[in-house]
């Protein structure tokens, strides 16, 4: 007899059972959707083990929904098939909010397409298709795949062992190559659902592949839900970085260097701004500030393990016989600087910080705006400590997070912990103690944290966090990694209380990762109405006649005396067109002049948005806005 438990219940079974006949016992038979345990998520045909606990999802369980965009590529692809037989299926994950299918045919699709395709999907959900799951050789594999001429398919295949097991899906007359879950049949699919975009993808993110037709799509298990969607989908439209760098002349890019930025005044005043900010936090934390070369010899990179798991990401140049890389990152350069004097346990933790201009060689196809650059600039630190030290400095580093977090308007974010990925350094024996000491530093700091299996880097397991902005759309960009392999490599050392010499440990840590990227979060996270402190202009001077000018001058210098970023706009221009251009560039305040505002020497206040003003003194109206400007 088997016993396993289930949604709280302890069922008794002659065998091991499935998960469809745990659903039926508990009377789920027609909801359940798949089952989850501590070891993962799983179909319904598969056993539920005696040792875990098993819990049902039904379509309104969160996890499910995943399950559901699973489900839902393959119905896509099948669509495809049936529509035009020619295509190829290549590969169809789940992604943030959807899923995507990347197809190869030789005809391109266009949006025309859509309304077609999206009919032949719900006909496909209407036909009740059981969605069955299948283990077979590699062998067997490769020769179903051939057979049907999926050749992307047949190279998956062909990347695995000899050895492998491999499953298949099948709905009706349609397989595809998964490791699942799928709901068990397509009657349990929505049917509120859209194709959103079309955009070409190289084959595995090789430029020297081919290149494939990528139809992205969503799915909801409402259609409330399907319409929020589209609404955030629309204001997040609306608050696009790269059109209000535009309307705030903040920066802009162009070919002659793709993936770099060309800052304008305002714009790299908000980024000294941030720059700055970050800065005064790091200091009253305890960090030192240094600065390293951005070329440095491949001897350095194949030392740290860089030159042989990064390589493809690196710019390279050469120059009397020798081959220097652009620094993609800082932490090798950081070792330098630690191993250039005799250090002494007694000046453990030794927080070293960098404002790193880092280049990577990141594929054309994949750059956007500020988001995905090759050449930015990171809020880098590297803690050296003692094994011991772990997790005091992961504790001190979350309660710095969490406070520049609030500060920059982000209340709400979650923790990811990445394990040990496949393309890694140092051996089990350091990982092992290596992932052991993050999770235990990463409880000890209260926080609470998700699996990201295999998404380490590859010198050392890392947390991610990842914030939720006004979208509430998920950002990843604060890290905390803990290495044990880099500072043996590269040979570091300090003397212990035992006057013996020892490897420190090394904690990789960024905050807000990028701040190319993080100013793009910023300005789409507050439609670029940024608060009063960070604004690059604080204050527009507009005047309404020129015999105003005189005393505008007067109130731009007693902002300055101030220390408010202020600028004059004293062109003969009406003052509703005035109000209406530093509007569209989200400036906080305008002062308003005219001959009364002369006359009473007064100033009248318009605040972004408000349509109310105000009028008062100058002075009044500097305290109160030195009030609003102060840095949280």
């Amino acid at each position: 007899m088997s016993v396993v438990h289930a949604n709280g219940k302890k069922l008794a079974f002659d065998v091991l059972p499935t998960g469809f006949q745990v659903a039926e016992r508990l009377g789920w038979a027609e909801k359940a959707i798949a089952f989850k345990t501590q070891q993962g998520t799983f179909d319904l045909v598969c056993p539920v083990s005696e040792t875990d606990y098993a819990e049902l999802l039904t379509a309104d369980n969160d996890e499910s929904l995943a399950i559901i965009r699973h489900s839902m590529a393959h119905v896509l692809a099948q669509a495809i098939k049936e529509l035009y037989p020619e295509a190829q299926i290549a590969i169809g994950p789940v992604i943030e909010d959807g899923f995507y299918y990347d197809i190869d045919r030789a005809t391109p699709f266009t949006l025309g397409d859509f309304d077609g395709i999206e009919a032949k999907m719900r006909e496909i959900i209407a036909r009740a298709l059981p969605i069955q799951r299948s283990t077979i050789s590699r062998a067997d594999a490769l020769a179903l795949f051939q057979k049907a001429g999926e050749g992307f398919k047949v190279r998956i295949i062909e990347d695995l062992s000899p050895e492998a097991e491999i499953t298949i899906y099948t709905q009706g007359s349609f397989t595809d190559l998964c490791r699942g879950p799928h709901v068990p049949n397509t009657s349990c699919l929505p049917t509120h659902f859209k194709l959103m975009k079309l955009a070409g993808a190289y084959w595995r993110g090789d430029s020297k592949g081919p290149m494939l037709q990528r139809i992205y799509a969503t799915a909801w298990t409402t259609q409330e839900a399907l319409a929020a969607y589209i609404t955030r989908l629309e204001e997040a439209k609306s608050r696009d970085h790269r059109q209000l760098g535009k309307d705030m002349t903040l920066f802009h890019f162009q070919e002659e260097a793709a993936g770099s930025v060309f800052w304008h005044p305002k714009g790299w005043r908000l980024y000294r701004v941030l720059q700055d900010f970050i800065r005064k936090r790091l200091e009253k934390n305890g960090y030192v500030e240094v600065h390293t070369p951005q070329l440095v010899d491949r001897s350095l990179w194949e030392a740290s393990g860089h030159w042989e798991k990064f390589r493809e990401n690196m710019f390279i140049t050469e120059t009397e016989n020798k081959v220097l890389a652009v620094k993609p990152m800082n932490c090798p350069c950081h070792v330098q600087i630690f191993k250039n004097a005799l250090r002494s346990y007694k000046e453990l933790p030794l927080r070293m910080a960098e404002f790193g201009s880092c280049h990577r060689n990141e594929p054309s196809g994949s750059l956007h705006g500020l988001m995905r650059i090759r050449a930015f600039t990171q809020d880098d630190a590297h803690i050296f400590c003692m094994p011991e030290q772990i997790a005091s400095e992961t504790k001190a580093f979350c309660a710095l997070l969490e406070d520049i977090y609030a500060a920059l308007g982000f209340h709400r974010f979650s923790v990811k912990f990445s394990d040990r990925p496949t393309k890694r350094a140092g051996t089990d024996a350091v990982w092992d103690e290596a992932e052991k000491a993050l999770q235990q530093a990463a409880t000890e700091a209260g926080l609470t944290f998700t699996l990201n299996p295999g998404e380490g880097a590859f010198y050392g397991p890392k947390l991610e966090f990842v914030l939720k902005d006004a979208l509430n759309r998920d950002w990843q960009c604060g890290t905390l990694q803990v290495d044990f392999v880099m500072p043996e490599r590269l040979g570091a050392e300090y003397i212990g209380a035992d006057g013996a010499r020892h490897h420190p440990v090394m904690l990789h840590r960024a905050v807000l990762g990028s701040f190319e990227r993080f100013v793009g979060i910023l300005l789409e996270h507050y439609g670029g109405k940024l608060p009063l402190w960070m604004a690059p202009v604080q204050v527009v001077i507009a005047t309404i006649t020129d015999r105003a000018h005189a005393y505008a001058w007067e109130v731009y210098e007693a902002c300055v005396q101030r220390g408010m970023r202020v600028e004059l706009d004293l062109r003969p221009e009406k003052i509703a067109y005035k109000i209406r251009e530093h509007s569209l560039a989200k400036v906080p305040v305008i002062f308003v002049l005219g001959k009364k505002e002369e006359d009473e020497k007064q100033v009248t206040l318009r605040f972004l948005g408000e349509e109310n003003q105000t009028t008062c003194s100058v002075e009044s109206g500097l305290a109160l806005l030195q009030e609003k400007a102060k840095v949280p």
